[in-house]
């Protein structure tokens, strides 16, 4: 189901909105417009993997000038056709190189979209990437989540996260590489659909070690866009990590 966009072409960007209905929600959206938000204090923001735009719009209806960058055309175009959709500066590329003019005060990943770089040095890339492009005391963000791997009992490599009459969807690890994909299989008229993509897993330690070489340091770390504290059971995290002012 490859197409020039790759694993985001057409054929996704056209229910995208639909499909993942939930994280468009206000009480999504709305706590982590208010995190970048304050963390952009009035100024600029770039987001990494900007897609039809779920926060980057009401983050620039908060006064907040955003820029995106995205490698999926398909995504952009539907980000362009939305109210204010025009107003938001895009560039067509792979996030975790493509650079963009200006500095910024907060540059941001969302929703796993980490996850999308499948290799370690990828994943370096994009923390190198966000620093060049962040002033003195800018902040990074990254929202992913913790890996699942506690829900695997010895011998199995595949967890379950959506079951229905019509669909199945379950996320499959390779616990030696780092590499995960997430399956889809779908019923469309009596007739069973596959659709996959590829991610890699990355733990939050790692991450910090990645910004480090990057040359930031942990600001923040909380289990969700509410700010509630991270612990040991948490599923997912919001990390910032800031550019030190000197």
């Amino acid at each position: 189901m490859l197409d020039d966009d790759g694993y985001f072409g057409e054929h996704i960007a056209a229910t995208y909105d639909e499909e993942s209905a939930d994280m468009f929600r206000p009480e999504a959206v709305e706590p982590a417009v208010d995190v970048l938000a304050g963390l952009a204090g009035g100024g600029a923001a770039l987001e990494f993997g900007v897609g039809t735009g779920r926060i980057a719009l009401p983050l620039a209806r908060r006064g907040v000038a955003v820029h995106g960058i995205d490698m999926s055309r398909a995504m952009l175009s539907r980000l362009r056709d939305k109210p204010g959709g025009a107003d938001i500066g895009v560039t067509v590329g792979d996030f975790a190189t493509t650079r963009v003019e200006g500095t910024f005060d907060v540059a941001y990943l969302v929703f796993n979209t980490i996850n999308n770089l499948t290799t370690q040095d990828a994943q370096v890339d994009c923390f190198r990437n966000a620093a060049a492009h962040l002033r003195p005391g800018g902040s990074f963000v990254v929202e992913v989540g913790v890996p699942a791997l506690r829900l695997l009992p010895p011998g199995q490599n595949a967890v379950p996260f959506h079951i229905s009459d019509t669909q199945w969807a379950f996320d499959t690890f390779d616990v030696a590489t780092q590499a995960m994909s997430s399956h889809y299989v779908t019923v469309v008229d009596g007739r069973a659909e596959h659709w996959a993509v590829p991610f890699r897993y990355v733990w939050p330690a790692e991450l910090d070690l990645m910004a480090r070489i990057a040359g930031l340091r942990l600001r923040h770390r909380w289990s969700n866009w509410s700010r509630e504290p991270f612990t040991s059971e948490s599923t997912g995290h919001v990390s910032v990590w800031e550019r030190p002012a000197d």
